[in-house]
């Protein structure tokens, strides 16, 4: 263990002087990444100096917004948009690594029972049972429990019923605005007031890997291929698993 902090703390002092002159490095993320980053980001500032500028939103906007014009150094979001960025050209596409990973998983307010989700017809059953049911209709994990919903044949029965909660699934639920969330498990994990019922059943889930990217017109390079080899590298492994995004 004492091994281990030493070569930490090393990896970060080589880091830091690495970085040279301190910059501003904006960051376009998926708040599929926000339980992990603020702790990752603090750890990578106090390391060089350096400031990030974080915006946080969904991934799909988020691209729409950065092509649109939004300025960006450092691009947190799913493996499939950095992946079409890249193709595009506005990602540098060899700076690109897969740092995290995440399942769906349907949550209930905190104290409230816990349906069994644990087959797909227990998971039909959940939902059919609610009052009400949220997810994010543009996020990643939204667009799949809707194909989810279109698999158990329910969709029809859960439009009556359903509230977009955009980036707030957790925090809808813990107000009593929705009696069911799904989302990526993560983001309910790191919600006071919300307790994770479990990931959807295997042959429903859906794995979603997040990926870090340098784009193309990054005004501070040196030090956004720094961040991206800190968020890449083995000193962030034990967070993302802390916080649901390791497997």
């Amino acid at each position: 263990m004492k091994l281990i902090i030493v070569s930490l703390g090393l990896a970060l002092v080589l880091l830091a002087a690495a970085c040279g002159e301190a910059a501003e490095i904006k960051v376009l993320s998926t708040v599929g990444m926000q339980p992990a980053t603020p702790e990752l980001f603090a750890q990578f500032e106090a390391a060089t100096g350096h400031r990030i500028a974080v915006t946080y939103g969904l991934a799909a906007v988020l691209k729409t917004r950065f092509l649109e014009g939004a300025p960006a150094d450092v691009l947190i979001l799913t493996a499939p948009i950095v992946e079409d960025l890249a193709k595009q050209g506005k990602v540098v596409a060899e700076s690109r690594k897969d740092v995290a990973r995440s399942g769906v998983g349907v949550a209930v307010k905190a104290g409230a029972p816990k349906p069994d989700i644990s087959t797909p017809e227990g998971l039909k059953s959940a939902v059919l049972a609610a009052r009400s049911i949220g997810y994010s209709r543009e996020g990643a994990s939204g667009v799949a429990f809707a194909r989810v919903l279109e698999r158990l044949g329910i969709a029809d029965q859960v439009k009556p019923k359903y509230k977009d909660t955009g980036t707030k699934a957790g925090e809808m639920l813990a107000a009593g605005e929705i009696d069911l969330a799904a989302a990526q498990i993560p983001e309910l994990m790191a919600v006071r007031g919300v307790d994770v019922v479990g990931p959807l059943p295997p042959e429903l889930q859906t794995v979603t890997v997040f990926s870090v990217a340098l784009t193309s017109g990054a005004q501070e390079p040196d030090a956004a291929r720094a961040l991206i080899e800190f968020l890449a590298g083995p000193q962030a492994a034990p967070v993302y698993k802390s916080k649901g995004l390791g497997g």
